[in-house]
């Protein structure tokens, strides 16, 4: 499943479409970070099989998140996964790939060429990827932002997101980048009904795998231009709703 983020003209929408490593084995531990998005979804939020977490953040040059963005990341993480050894963020940069626009076979392609840290006994790992490109998928409507494509992996399109944010009437830059993370990193925890199951029904009927509450980080359109304004202006972030959180704290998170 292709989960993407869609940033529509004129509108702002939200769509979106493990475990180890070592040095006697290391293809089938990698296999084990290429499943179905979602499939990770309890041994990321819970800490029965792996006590920590890392995320290997890796950026075309140029094309690095905002502080501001990775901070509200790792407090997003820290508030709803269980890793009593901690939780970081290892960041490097890499020369551009050259292959904008990018399909999701490309992104996949450019993980698999980069990507250094893969599960281990004790340590789930998730492969961060900010492009210097867009999505194959941009059209004259909707453009995609980000994609949750594997169940460790995800692709945020920081050249798009750059054009729009930072100018006026569009929304700050790190505030765009971190509702387009979380909402992407949910995905990789599962929500909505996609690996952690509800404990109520909120899926959206006419969008798949999102939460039906508009004021979710999981809801499609939570980012959409005809809320951008009072979303946006006020600096804020978009929170998971209470049924979104009663999912993740069923399914071994906070």
């Amino acid at each position: 499943m292709k989960n993407k983020l869609l940033l529509l003209l004129v509108s702002l929408i939200v769509l979106s479409s493990c475990t180890k490593d070592n040095s006697n084995s290391s293809s089938n531990y990698k296999i084990e970070n290429q499943q179905a998005t979602g499939s990770s979804a309890y041994d990321i939020l819970s800490d029965d099989t792996y006590k920590s977490l890392v995320i290997e953040l890796v950026y075309v040059e140029g094309f690095a998140p905002t502080a501001a963005a990775l901070n509200n990341f790792q407090n997003f993480l820290n508030d709803r996964i269980y890793k009593p050894d901690g939780i970081t963020i290892e960041t490097r940069a890499i020369a551009s790939p050259g292959e904008s626009p990018y399909t999701t076979k490309e992104i996949a392609a450019i993980e698999d060429k980069n990507r250094t840290l893969y599960n281990s006994e004790n340590q789930i790992a998730v492969w961060m990827f900010f492009a210097d490109g867009e999505s194959d998928q941009n059209d004259e409507n909707s453009v995609v932002l980000g994609t949750a494509y594997r169940n460790t992996s995800f692709v945020i399109y920081e050249e798009t997101i750059h054009g729009y944010s930072d100018s006026r009437y569009e929304p700050n830059r790190g505030t765009l980048e971190s509702t387009v993370i979380n909402h992407e990193f949910g995905h990789i925890l599962g929500l909505t009904n996609l690996g952690t199951a509800m404990t109520e029904d909120h899926e959206d009927p006419e969008h798949d795998k999102h939460c039906d509450v508009e004021s979710c980080l999981m809801y499609w359109a939570a980012e959409s231009s005809s809320s951008l304004g009072n979303l946006f202006n006020a600096g804020t972030v978009p929170q998971l709703d209470p049924k979104c959180l009663a999912d993740l704290q069923a399914n071994g998170g906070k």
